[in-house]
């Protein structure tokens, strides 16, 4: 995809202009220059993946293949744990590994990621990062809706030729459709999975509607044994099932831009590293390219991999799912354990698992985009996603 050679005047820079309007997802592309490509860089304004899989892997994916239709292109997919685990890591640290080895390697000059600001640990702070100390200071997820691409513009102006970006679904979309005006000579993008994140408000709301203790919280993830695992500052882990959510009262606590998203495994990313597809404990690798294969040998001696697996069958609880979200049924919490238990012992595990969560995903936010955009939903929902949403029925 070739875009017109942009205008670098500041007077194209405006934090107050919002092309996709409430559907922004504030990747922070309209916070520099490059505003001037956002109508056909943004993921809610012109939902372009699979010409954008094609310029990026050198194909789309093959809606055939069922591992494609739901992961994307992909050369490998495997299991992985960090031998070693870094200290004060979401999990064991492999995607900060891997920035701080492609850092002194040479491989890049700079990597864009997410600290915190110094006075909230959840209010995300893009920073390109040129030390691994620097890297280290972004290790942990930020839940909340960040801004990763507004620090484009010092990317140009520092000359860096060589970069790593870290990055969800709908910030690569829009950087990969400004990759060719970024005037660099290699550009690594390592992407997480991403689903349902809030803003900073929206995210208060959920831990104190959720959690013991809101205000201790690390870090959480919604994880493959259907609890939601929250970190607390003094060590102690808490877990809540998904069944013991307060649904009636969270329904409205995520951006309307996740509720929109069809790209939960980050199909643009060249590595993507998350959970999902992995046993509990376990991270998911998936290379969808050559350049992904670089970045992931750069740690292949530190890791222990095994073969991705499936077991179970989603779609029974898929369906039942999809009316008791949009109900927002909730259940005692002694039922949702009890609930939790069984499922995590007869449910979908492994890739299986992927799926449950992806379908779940998917037809909700299909309902979400038919009832309050139905303008748009032809155009937005690619031909994946429509595949996968066709198998249940959903309500009116």
């Amino acid at each position: 995809m070739t875009l017109a050679p942009h205008k670098k005047a500041k007077a194209l820079k405006s934090t107050s202009r919002r092309p996709a309007k409430e559907l922004c997802s504030e990747c922070g592309l309209c916070d520099t220059y490059y505003i001037h490509y956002v109508k056909e860089a943004c993921a809610f304004i012109n939902q372009q993946v699979a010409e954008l899989e094609t310029q990026t892997h050198g194909r789309c994916r093959n809606l055939e293949h069922s591992d494609d239709c739901y992961f994307g292109v992909y050369q490998e997919m495997m299991a992985a744990q960090k031998r070693e685990p870094l200290p004060g890591a979401q999990w064991t640290g492999i995607v900060s590994t891997i920035a701080i080895e492609l850092l002194n390697r040479g491989m890049v000059e700079g990597v864009v990621c997410v600290q915190n600001t110094p006075e909230d640990r959840f209010q995300p702070k893009p920073v390109i990062a040129r030390t691994p100390e620097e890297i280290l200071a972004a290790r942990v997820n930020k839940p909340t809706l960040s801004p990763n691409l507004s620090v484009l513009e010092q990317v140009e102006q520092s000359g860096m030729k060589r970069l790593l970006v870290i990055g969800v679904g709908c910030q690569i979309q829009a950087l990969r459709a400004v990759e060719q005006q970024l005037g660099l000579e290699k550009l690594y993008v390592l992407g997480t999975p991403c689903v349902d994140n809030v803003t900073r408000a929206g995210l208060q709301k959920f831990l104190e509607t959720t959690s013991r203790s809101p205000d201790t919280v690390v870090h959480y993830e919604f994880m493959q044994d259907f609890r939601v695992h929250f970190k607390h500052s003094d060590g102690s882990t808490e877990t809540v099932p998904f069944f013991g959510l307060k649904t009636n009262q969270l329904k409205d606590v995520f951006a309307p831009s996740c509720m929109s998203c069809f790209d939960y495994v980050n199909s643009l990313a060249d590595l993507v590293v998350g959970y999902m597809g992995a046993p509990f404990g376990w991270q998911w690798i998936v290379v969808r390219n050559q350049r992904g294969a670089e970045m992931l040998e750069t740690v292949r001696e530190q890791i222990t991999t095994q073969s991705v697996t499936s077991q179970g069958d989603r779609r029974a609880a898929v369906q039942q799912g999809i009316s008791a979200y949009d109900q927002g049924v909730t259940i005692p919490m002694w039922a949702a354990r009890l609930m939790g238990v069984v499922i995590d012992q007869i449910g979908p595990r492994g890739l299986e698992y992927a799926r449950f969560s992806i379908d779940s995903h998917f037809t909700r936010n299909y309902l979400y985009v038919k009832r309050n955009y139905p303008e748009k939903l032809a155009a937005h929902v690619p031909d994946y996603a429509q595949r996968i949403v066709e198998q249940y029925k959903l309500p009116d």
